[in-house]
């Protein structure tokens, strides 16, 4: 993958696309439903009955479940076909240790690099339309918290996270991000109902330490903010 959302980027499911092509398309709608609990996990995906409901060959069916392989909501094995993989709860530790690091080092470079656009008499037009759709996105999940949609946040909140990656300007940490992108959605839905109203509040304060360039304090506040997560996703297996 070359270049990060916004300009198109083929493995960005959750990312917005000029014109996105039916395999991205379908990727979306199948995720959505895995995420939403809609699709159970086991759930067999077969090519020739997706194709018939989303009136299309097999062609884009197979590739939108191979992208949905790379986010590790899709497993397939030889002679079984796809199915809905089995809840990443083995892995959840891992994969909150590994956003603490990547989201913690994103934010700082986001800060950083807020502080350079400050200085510049010229805007970077992509580091600008991406802060704008951050604003965007912080809206509508104000939006649905005060109205109580809390089923809206687990996709704003994935989107949130990857747009304050793409502020940070690197393409290692977007990409290593992507890749666990589906498992931290699926994982976030899962307890947004408890952790939900709490966490997103917290996003203005990520962002008021990336506006004001506070690299340190973006990068601890960010790292604090998916600990949080951590904790309340397994505190909720205690009760």
């Amino acid at each position: 993958m070359s270049e990060m959302p916004g300009k198109d980027a083929p493995g960005a499911v959750s990312g917005p696309t000029t014109h996105p092509s039916a395999s991205m398309v379908i990727a979306r709608r199948i995720k959505q439903e895995i995420i939403t609990g809609q699709l159970a996990p086991g759930t067999r995906l077969p090519e020739i009955t997706l194709g018939r409901r989303f009136e299309v060959s097999r062609v884009p069916v197979r590739e939108a479940l191979k992208l949905l392989e790379s986010e590790g909501l899709v497993e397939s094995k030889p002679y079984s076909g796809s199915s809905v993989s089995q809840l990443p709860t083995d892995d959840a530790r891992d994969l909150f240790d590994v956003r603490i690091v990547i989201e913690g080092a994103a934010a700082r470079r986001a800060a950083e690099r807020s502080l350079v656009q400050a200085q510049q008499s010229l805007p970077d037009e992509n580091w600008w339309a991406a802060r704008k759709e951050i604003t965007a996105v912080l809206r509508s999940g104000d939006e649905a918290l005060s109205e109580d949609r809390l089923e809206d946040l687990a996709r704003l909140n994935m989107r949130f996270h990857v747009l304050v990656t793409e502020l940070s300007g690197s393409q290692s940490l977007w990409n290593l991000l992507q890749q666990i992108s589906g498992k931290i959605e699926w994982l976030y839905s899962l307890n947004v109902n408890i952790r939900g109203s709490r966490a997103w509040p917290e996003h203005h304060e990520i962002m008021a330490a990336v506006d004001a360039g506070r690299g340190d304090d973006a990068a601890m506040i960010m790292q604090r903010h998916v600990t949080r997560s951590r904790d309340s996703y397994f505190d909720m297996f205690r009760q």
